[in-house]
């Protein structure tokens, strides 16, 4: 059955000389794959539909295996993403972390909005460190594994100073905190950005800045609390991390 679906193309790979196999993020039907024929020929009219992070209308023929792509229909193109190498990095990773965390054929509205909205924040020039970390804490919340940041994990205490524990698995208050002598001590407003990053809503960003120190340290505890929690090898973290250390060091 020819479904039309709206979605985001998340993973694409080769298949033979002449098609593509894609993956698709959509609002309806969650994670699905489909076959692209002739998508590789330079000519075809879906060459530019199933470019990376392209979010269109597609119709699908549905069925229990991997569908096939009729025909798609571009909303929003995000070339500049494709165009910066930066942009780039960061989409290729939030998307093979959708791609590794959601089950197939599971829809989730709202996190598809998440993803959507924080594509067309960094093709708009937003922080794309801030915007990937915001996301990324709401994938490991559909996971499963999202830390606990609104009180101390232990005792329940919402008054801080706080620390946060990858061992435990989130915030311990100082009277908690020989729990795990290891665990990160946070400031306040470090704390309260931890907080906000895993409850708000994407489209609600606003002007959000933070210093270099606190994204850095912010992007150790994830990498950290990631590598313990996560149990997925990203290809796109690594690069992504290159990326850091080259634009770090000049």
């Amino acid at each position: 059955m020819l479904e039309k679906i709206e979605g985001i193309v998340i993973r694409t790979r080769d298949y033979g000389e002449t098609h593509k196999i894609i993956t698709l993020f959509t609002r309806e039907k969650g994670k699905i794959g489909v076959m692209a024929r002739g998508a590789k020929k330079p000519k075809s009219r879906m060459a530019s539909v199933t470019q990376p992070f392209i979010h269109g209308q597609f119709l699908i023929q549905i069925g229990s295996g991997l569908g096939s792509l009729s025909q798609g229909e571009m909303v929003t193109s995000l070339r500049s993403i494709r165009e910066d190498i930066i942009k780039t990095a960061y989409a290729s990773y939030l998307a093979e972390l959708t791609d590794k965390l959601v089950d197939e054929k599971k829809p989730d509205p709202f996190l598809y909005e998440q993803l959507l909205q924080t594509f067309v924040w960094m093709a708009e020039g937003k922080d794309c460190e801030i915007l990937s970390m915001m996301y990324e804490l709401k994938m490991y919340r559909k996971a499963g594994f999202a830390p606990k940041v609104d009180a101390c994990l232990n005792c329940g205490a919402a008054d801080g100073p706080f620390s946060f524990s990858v061992v435990e698995g989130g915030f311990l208050c100082f009277r908690c905190k020989q729990m795990d002598p290891q665990a990160y001590g946070l400031t306040e407003p470090l704390a309260k950005l931890l907080r906000l990053f895993l409850h708000m809503d994407v489209k609600r960003l606003g002007q959000v800045s933070m210093k270099d120190e606190n994204k850095k340290k912010l992007r150790m505890l994830m990498d950290e609390y990631y590598e313990r929690y996560g149990g997925y090898f990203l290809k796109s973290k690594k690069f992504l991390k290159q990326i850091d250390l080259f634009t770090d060091n000049n």
